[in-house]
């Protein structure tokens, strides 16, 4: 695959580009996932693809992104999957300008906040996992040293917003660990203080809200606890294993949201 992403981008145009990401929307899984974007991955961290067409696939996939969900719903989680693996360029060997990044970190960040098709793998059809894709998004843009704190906050909402969302649903193909490394990286900012993160750990707890006045009443108040535990326990783990100090001092406001779950 290696020499054949080398082989297609060296001559890749806009038009390849677009029946590429056509491709992310396939519901045969061998063509969206092992073929597209697998040569997608490949042509990008092999350097393969030029930045005047990575910027260009970055605008054709953020247009993705802002429709509405197709009806099989691949095409938008794939997007952001593919988006991931832009900001990841940029991450190494910067291309985007400032603005072009704080776009990427406001798109991505509002498709995962909306997310609502909680589909993972489906037997003979494939990975959605849409907060999945959209987290590993937020994962490339909090590794980025160009990410500006106003867009930091942006993430950390978004991510907030998927740890239990309203949705009456059970994460049970890897969204809490997927949604908690952005969280671990962006602790290595020193732009982000204590007080910060605790604040943000409380926000994960609303105790005005009637799933978790009774959570053990209702479908939606069990999976937030589910979720949330799920969260916290890769947060508590990640950080205590972690050696770099910034990101150790998330794991007492884990400790904390796990304490105030019912």
């Amino acid at each position: 695959m290696k020499e054949l992403a080398r082989s297609i981008f060296a001559q890749a145009d806009r038009a390849e580009i677009d029946n590429l990401i056509q491709c992310f929307a396939d519901p045969d899984p061998q063509i969206r996932d092992d073929a597209a974007f697998t040569l997608w991955a490949e042509g990008l961290r092999g350097k393969h693809l030029s930045p005047e067409l990575m910027r260009y696939a970055g605008q054709r996939l953020s247009g993705v992104l802002a429709a509405p969900d197709d009806v099989a719903g691949f095409q938008r989680p794939f997007a952001a999957l593919a988006l991931s693996e832009i900001a990841r360029a940029d991450r190494i060997d910067a291309f985007l300008t400032d603005a072009e990044l704080h776009r990427l970190a406001e798109t991505g960040a509002a498709y995962l906040r909306a997310v609502t098709d909680y589909r993972g793998f489906s037997a003979g059809e494939g990975w959605r996992h849409g907060v999945a894709h959209g987290a590993d998004l937020m994962l490339q843009l909090s590794l980025n040293p160009r990410l500006a704190r106003a867009d930091a906050e942006l993430l950390l909402g978004a991510v907030a917003a998927q740890v239990a969302p309203g949705a009456p649903v059970y994460y049970v193909h890897g969204e809490p660990g997927r949604l908690a490394a952005p969280i671990l990286y962006l602790a290595r900012r020193a732009d982000i203080d204590d007080a910060a993160w605790a604040a943000w750990f409380r926000s994960l707890h609303p105790n005005d809200t009637a799933r978790w006045k009774d959570p053990y009443a209702s479908d939606a108040g069990l999976s937030a606890v589910h979720n949330s535990t799920a969260f916290a326990n890769v947060v508590y783990v990640s950080a205590s294993e972690s050696r770099d100090p910034q990101i150790r001092r998330l794991a007492p406001f884990a400790v904390e949201l796990l304490k105030a779950l019912p």
